[in-house]
């Protein structure tokens, strides 16, 4: 299931990495569903003073719509660095993992979860969407061979 907040996610961070508004497709492809399905999201997001759509342009968040995307991808890391740094969970396991409770973790849980977590002061800047995770964490994964 993929929420409003995976959707504002995806069109900060293809916006982030190409400085300019996010194709349909490209957020399609990013929450993996069909364009038409993004696109009925899209209109919500605008419905909702959160998005700017042009057709044939793409998407642009507004500054509520930046906003509330990045508190997504902050709730989203903090679901990332809880996985990896006290559930110690494999880097083959923790983005599925990661991505399964990030539509159903609110913001009240993720606030406990950042009691226990050592994020880093600079999230959610730190997220690199190529990798898909926070930066900060490639040295803390646990590998599957120390689990050997």
């Amino acid at each position: 299931m993929n929420t409003q907040r995976q959707y504002l996610k995806a069109v900060y961070l293809i916006q982030e990495a190409t400085d300019g508004p996010a194709s349909t497709g490209a957020i399609a492809d990013t929450v993996d569903v069909s364009p038409a399905s993004a696109n009925e999201m899209i209109g919500k997001l605008q419905e909702r003073g959160l998005a700017d759509h042009e057709k044939y342009k793409g998407v642009s968040l507004t500054d509520e719509g930046i906003m509330r995307a990045r508190e997504a991808l902050e709730t989203y890391c903090i679901i990332e660095r809880f996985l990896v740094e006290v559930l110690e969970v494999e880097e083959d396991a923790f983005r599925g993992e990661a991505k399964q409770l990030e539509s159903v973790i609110d913001d009240t849980v993720a606030d406990r979860l950042d009691t226990i977590i050592d994020r880093a002061e600079q999230c959610p800047d730190c997220f690199d969407a190529d990798a898909d995770m926070c930066s900060l964490l490639e040295s803390e994964l646990p590998s599957s061979e120390a689990a050997d």
